[in-house]
C-alpha cells in the first residue's frame, strides 16, 4: 500500500510540468505584442504629422496599453513558473529580475489584479478622450466595470494582508 501512495504522490508532485506548455505559449504570446508594439509605433512614427494632439495620445496610450499587458504576461510567466513548477536556474552574472523569487501567489494575484487595474484606467482615459464615438451608457458600463476591478483589488490586498501578512518574512 505505502508503494502506490509514494507513485500517486511523485505522479501528482510531477503533474506541475503539464503548466509548462501553458507558460510556453504565454511566452510566444508576449512575442505577438512586441510584434504588435513595433506596428503601432511605426503607424504612430508614419502619421505624425498630420494626426491631432488626441490622436497621438490615444496612439501611445495604446502603446502603454501594449507595454502594460507585456508585463503583465512576464510576471505570470516566471513568477508562475517559478512558484508552480520549478525554481529558475540563473549561473552566476546572468541577469535575474530582484522581485523573482520573493513573489508568492497571494502577491502574485495582487499584483495581476492592480495590473488589470491599470489596463482598465488606459482602456477608460482612451474612452473618454474619444468620446465623440462612444455614447453615455457605454462609458457608464467602463466606469462601473474599472470600478468593479478596483474594488477586487483592493479586497485581496486587504484580505492577504489580514490572512497571509503575518506568515511572510
Amino acid at each position: 500500500m505505502r508503494l502506490i501512495e509514494r507513485i500517486i504522490e511523485q505522479l501528482i508532485l510531477a503533474s506541475r510540468w503539464l503548466l509548462v506548455p501553458v507558460y510556453l505559449a504565454l511566452a510566444a504570446t508576449l512575442a505577438v505584442f512586441g510584434i504588435k508594439a513595433v506596428q503601432e509605433a511605426i503607424h504612430l512614427l508614419e502619421k505624425v504629422l498630420v494626426m491631432t494632439e488626441v490622436e497621438i495620445v490615444l496612439a501611445v496610450l495604446a502603446l502603454i496599453d501594449l507595454a502594460l499587458i507585456a508585463n503583465l504576461l512576464v510576471m505570470v510567466i516566471l513568477s508562475g513558473y517559478e512558484t508552480f513548477v520549478s525554481t529558475l536556474d540563473v549561473e552566476e552574472g546572468q541577469e535575474k529580475p530582484s522581485w523573482l523569487g520573493k513573489v508568492d501567489a497571494s502577491t502574485l494575484k495582487i499584483k495581476l489584479a492592480v495590473s488589470i487595474v491599470a489596463i482598465s484606467s488606459i482602456h477608460l482615459l482612451r474612452a473618454f478622450m474619444n468620446s465623440g464615438g462612444i455614447d453615455d451608457k457605454e462609458i457608464l458600463w467602463l466606469v462601473i466595470v474599472h470600478l468593479t476591478f478596483v474594488v477586487s483589488a483592493l479586497l485581496l490586498a486587504v484580505i492577504d494582508k489580514i490572512a497571509f501578512a503575518q506568515h511572510r518574512h
